[in-house]
C-alpha cells in the first residue's frame, strides 16, 4: 500500500511539474517526466525513511514493552510492504488459509536467512507476531527498536537460565493475549540452508500457554540478502503453513516428542538441499 501511494504521488506531482516547466507543449515531456518522477519517488521515498528513523528514534529500550503498540505495529506493516515490493521478492504461499483468526498461537519455522521474520511478519501481519530473537540484533540499526516495539523477547541462547527467562516471558504474553509468538526451534540460522536440531525447550511456551503450535517452512529465503547486496534478482521464495497442532494434542507430550512431530513435518516438506546429511 505504501509502495502505490508513494509511486501514484511521484506520478501525479511528476506530470503536474512536467506542466509547469511547459515540457507537454513540446517533445521535452519524453525525457523531462520521467526524470521528474525518478527524483519525486527518490524524494518521498527518502522523506519515509526520514520519518521511520525520526519514529524510531524516540524509542527507548530500556523502558519494558508490556503492551502492544498499535503505531509502531501499523509502521512495521507499511515498511515491509514497502520493501517486499521495492526488491521485487515473489513468494509463493500455501496453508495459509489455516492461520488461526482466534486466540493466539505458538509459530516455528526453520531458519535460512535474515530475512526470515521480515518475510513471515508480512504474511502473519494480522497476528501480532512477537519474535523470539538473539540479543545481539538489538543493537542493529532501526530494527532493534522496532523489535523493542513489536514486543520481541531477546534471548541469550548461551546461557540456560536467561533462555528460561525468555521462555516464560513467552508464556505470559500468550496468556496475557497480547501477541501471538514466532520462534526458529534451530536456534541459529543455518549456514547451508540445511534443517539444525532443535532446541525442544521453546515447545514448552505452547504447551504451558495452552496454545496451537502453527508448523511452517521457508525454502529459498537464503537467497534475499545475498542477492540484495550483489543487486540480483531475488528468486521465488515459498512459504508453507504446513499444519497447525491443536493444544489439546500436546497435553501429556514431552517436549522432545513435540520437538519431533514438528521436526518430521518440515522435513516431509522440505526440498532435498534443505535436509540434514544425517536423516
Amino acid at each position: 500500500m505504501l509502495f502505490a501511494m508513494v509511486t501514484g504521488v511521484a506520478a501525479v506531482g511528476a506530470a503536474a511539474m512536467c506542466a509547469g516547466f511547459g515540457g507537454f507543449e513540446s517533445l521535452a515531456w519524453l525525457w523531462m517526466l520521467p526524470a521528474l518522477f525518478v527524483g519525486s519517488w527518490l524524494t518521498l521515498a527518502a522523506a519515509g525513511f526520514g520519518f521511520l528513523v525520526v519514529a524510531l528514534n524516540r524509542v527507548d529500550q530500556n523502558v519494558p514493552q508490556e503492551e502492544e503498540s498499535p503505531f509502531y505495529r501499523t509502521l512495521a506493516k507499511l515498511y515491509i510492504s514497502f520493501i517486499k515490493t521495492a526488491v521485487g521478492l515473489r513468494v509463493e504461499t500455501r496453508g495459509l488459509e489455516n492461520i488461526p483468526k482466534n486466540g493466539r498461537f505458538l509459530l516455528v519455522c526453520n531458519h535460512v536467512d535474515n530475512s526470515d521474520p521480515i518475510i513471515l511478519l508480512h504474511y502473519f501481519r494480522n497476528s501480532q507476531l512477537a519474535f523470539i530473537s538473539k540479543r545481539e540484533n538489538q543493537d542493529m540499526f532501526l530494527v532493534g527498536k522496532m523489535m523493542h516495539k513489536l514486543q520481541c523477547q531477546l534471548v541469550n541462547r548461551e546461557n540456560d537460565r536467561e533462555a528460561l527467562k525468555c521462555i516464560l516471558k513467552c508464556i505470559e504474553i500468550l496468556k496475557t493475549d497480547r501477541a501471538s509468538v514466532a520462534v526458529f526451534p534451530e536456534g541459529y540460522e543455518s549456514k547451508d540452508g540445511r534443517l539444525l536440531p532443535f532446541r525442544p525447550g521453546v515447545f514448552k511456551i505452547a504447551q504451558k500457554a495452552n496454545v496451537p503450535i502453527v508448523v511452517c517452512t521457508l525454502q529459498g529465503s537464503e537467497h534475499v540478502v545475498c542477492n540484495l547486496k550483489k543487486l540480483k534478482p531475488i528468486p521465488l521464495v515459498r512459504l508453507h503453513l504446513l499444519e497447525v497442532i491443536p493444544a489439546e494434542e500436546l497435553a501429556g507430550k514431552t517436549t522432545v516428542e513435540v520437538a519431533q512431530r514438528v521436526r518430521e513435518l518440515m522435513l516431509a516438506d522440505l526440498d532435498e538441499k534443505y535436509l540434514p546429511l544425517d536423516e
